[in-house]
């Protein structure tokens, strides 16, 4: 049975069903670009497009739903990032970056999603202009096969074509011509019908991570310890993850120092000491080479950065392992620990979640059953 974003798409029902939905007549656009009106007019006419394109007939039904949740949601925080300049032009910067946050969480919270399917809406959002402007990107070849680890992109492309031609807009031409541009060039590097091999896990990190963009550059693998970093939202299963690795490895954990030391995780200010506390002591592990197990929330990409940073330099080996559980059961497995957390915390922090992406260590690998 395929999943489905809704099985009534009439758009007064989902308007009814989904308040964002509904929020989309009240954000404006900006003349030049989107004369058809207003964002929930330009949806319609987005949906109305992609189900006319060729491409987008042959895919199978599960696809279709796929890609036609991600063009229902491309635009969805537009209502929270429009603002009019002083020049009276409408614009919506990183209204895609914000959007596949919000998406994730009503895949999550509001509408069952498994996992892969939702990751994939969420990327397609996060991606969806893309191709119109990868060639004005400083690395275009980078953002292509970084983008490339998280959709397919002939799929990202049939999303494009139907946003750009769902609008009123002076320019199609040229935005149809970027399409073309950007199939081409994805074909050329090596993308398009899936993400580029790299020889070695720390070759596709290196080239992500470092400084050297030469894409084939293999580096030599001279680890000397292996840190197993965790990451997912508090109550997701951590500590029984960890557990049931049986691995005969020292665990840093930030809930363990906190609890030692009697520190509430809502005091940010002594929260940094503790992790002052667990780099310390991970700095201990990496200059003997010891094994260790980094057991921590680490639930945005800049909070991870900052420690693998810290664990590379000391010529680490990188395994991130993301654990998570669908909604429900997070919700009342939070509820049976020892130490719960409020409500209210944890759908703050499901608002900053940001799902690990290949790129971010040497070996990712995803716990979501």
């Amino acid at each position: 049975m395929e999943w489905k974003i809704a099985v009534d798409k009439d758009w007064s029902t989902l308007e009814n069903k989904f308040s964002w939905v509904k929020d989309m007549e009240k954000v404006q656009q900006d003349p030049w670009h989107h004369a058809e009106g207003n964002v929930a007019i330009h949806t319609q006419l987005v949906l109305q497009q992609l189900q006319e394109l060729p491409e987008y007939q042959k895919l199978n039904l599960q696809k279709q739903e796929l890609i036609w949740a991600s063009a229902l949601l491309h635009d969805v925080e537009k209502r929270s990032t429009t603002i009019i300049g002083s020049d009276g032009r409408i614009s919506s910067p990183n209204h895609a970056k914000k959007g596949a946050k919000t998406t994730r969480e009503i895949l999550f919270r509001d509408v069952e999603t498994p996992f892969a399917i939702r990751e994939q809406i969420v990327s397609l959002v996060r991606y969806h202009g893309l191709p119109l402007w990868l060639m004005e990107k400083a690395d275009p070849m980078k953002s292509a096969l970084e983008a490339s680890l998280a959709v397919n992109m002939s799929q990202l492309k049939l999303l494009a074509e139907a946003d750009a031609k769902g609008r009123y807009c002076r320019d199609l031409d040229a935005l149809l011509y970027a399409l073309d541009m950007f199939e081409l060039y994805s074909k050329e590097v090596g993308c398009w019908n899936g993400p580029r091999p790299f020889l070695t896990e720390n070759a596709q990190f290196t080239y992500f991570n470092g400084n050297d963009n030469y894409v084939d550059y293999v580096p030599f693998d001279t680890f000397k310890s292996t840190v197993i970093v965790l990451s997912g939202l508090p109550g997701m299963g951590k500590d029984y993850h960890i557990q049931k690795m049986n691995a005969d490895m020292p665990i840093i954990s930030l809930d363990d120092i906190r609890r030692k030391y009697r520190i509430d995780p809502t005091d940010k200010k002594k929260n940094g000491w503790v992790i002052q506390e667990a780099k310390e002591q991970a700095k201990k592990y990496l200059r003997c080479g010891q094994d260790f197990i980094w057991n921590a929330t680490n639930i945005t990409s800049q909070m991870r950065q900052q420690l693998i940073d810290l664990f590379v330099g000391y010529q680490a080996y990188v395994k991130l392992l993301y654990i998570e559980k669908p909604y429900q059961v997070w919700r009342t497995q939070n509820r049976d620990r020892e130490y719960p957390l409020p409500d209210a915390v944890l759908d703050k922090m499901l608002g900053s979640l940001d799902v690990p992406q290949l790129t971010e260590a040497h070996e990712v690998q995803y716990f979501t059953t």
